[in-house]
C-alpha cells in the first residue's frame, strides 16, 4: 500500500549558521525557543540544506530569498528564473524600448501627465526601486515630460525604517530625467489584501485627490 507523504513549509524557520551555541547572540526566536520535536527530527532522520537566496532560486547574485520565490522552486523541483532577474536583463541589453507595451504606452502619454505607482524598494519581491526609475528614464527619452510617482514604502521585504532612505536614492536618480515623487504612502495602505477597503481609500484619497500631509520634500 502506497503511503503519503506530507510536504510541510514552514515560513521563516531557517538555519542560523549561529547555531544552538550562540542562541543568547543572535535573537533567533526559533533557537531562543524549546522545540522538543524539531530537534528530534533533526537528531533522528535524514537532513539536508536547500539554499533560498541568490542564484540558487533564480534570482540575482546576493538577493535575498522570500516565501514567493522559495515556494515556487520547491513546487517545480528546479530553478525558476524570476521576473527581478527577466527584468534585470531587459534592463541591462536596453530591451525596454522594444517591448511593444512599454513603447507604445509611452507614445499614448507624449503631451500628458504619465503616473507610475508601486513599491520603492530594493525588496526585489513586488518589485525594485531600480525598475521605475529605468521606466521613467525610458519614458523621458520617449518624449513624456511630465512624469510623477505614487511610492509606496516598503517595511516588508525590507527594513521598517528604510523607506526613507529608498526615497532619497530614488528620488536623486528620478530628478535626472525630470520625473517627480508626488505622494508617499506605505504598503500597509496601498497594497492591503484583506479587503479593509478602509486603508485602500487612504491610499485611493492621497493619489487621486491628493488629500493627506504635504510634506516640504523636493
Amino acid at each position: 500500500m502506497a503511503k503519503p507523504i506530507v510536504l510541510i513549509i514552514r515560513d521563516g524557520w531557517g538555519i542560523n549558521p549561529g547555531g544552538k551555541p550562540r542562541r543568547e547572540e543572535n535573537g533567533d526566536a526559533s533557537l531562543l525557543a524549546r522545540t522538543p520535536f524539531h530537534d528530534r527530527l533533526y537528531q533522528e532522520y535524514p537532513v539536508g540544506k536547500l539554499s533560498g537566496s541568490g542564484l540558487d532560486v533564480g534570482l540575482p547574485e546576493g538577493q535575498m530569498g522570500n516565501s514567493e520565490v522559495g515556494h515556487l522552486n520547491l513546487g517545480a523541483g528546479r530553478i525558476v528564473y524570476q521576473d527581478l532577474t527577466r527584468i534585470n536583463k531587459a534592463i541591462a541589453e536596453d530591451d525596454l524600448p522594444r517591448n511593444s507595451v512599454v513603447r507604445e504606452t509611452f507614445e499614448r502619454a507624449r503631451g500628458h501627465r504619465l503616473h507610475f505607482l508601486g513599491l520603492v524598494s530594493d525588496g526585489g519581491v513586488h518589485s525594485h526601486y531600480r525598475h521605475l526609475v529605468a521606466l521613467a528614464q525610458q519614458a523621458r527619452a520617449a518624449g513624456v515630460t511630465d512624469i510623477l510617482v505614487h511610492a509606496f514604502t516598503d517595511g516588508r521585504d525590507t527594513s521598517p525604517t528604510g523607506g526613507a532612505g529608498f526615497l532619497e536614492a530614488c528620488s536623486a536618480e528620478l530628478s535626472k530625467c525630470g520625473a517627480e515623487i508626488a505622494t508617499v504612502i506605505g504598503r500597509y495602505f496601498a497594497m492591503d489584501r484583506d479587503r479593509r477597503w478602509e486603508r485602500t481609500k487612504k491610499a485611493w484619497d492621497a493619489i487621486v485627490l491628493g488629500r493627506g500631509e504635504r510634506s516640504g520634500m523636493t
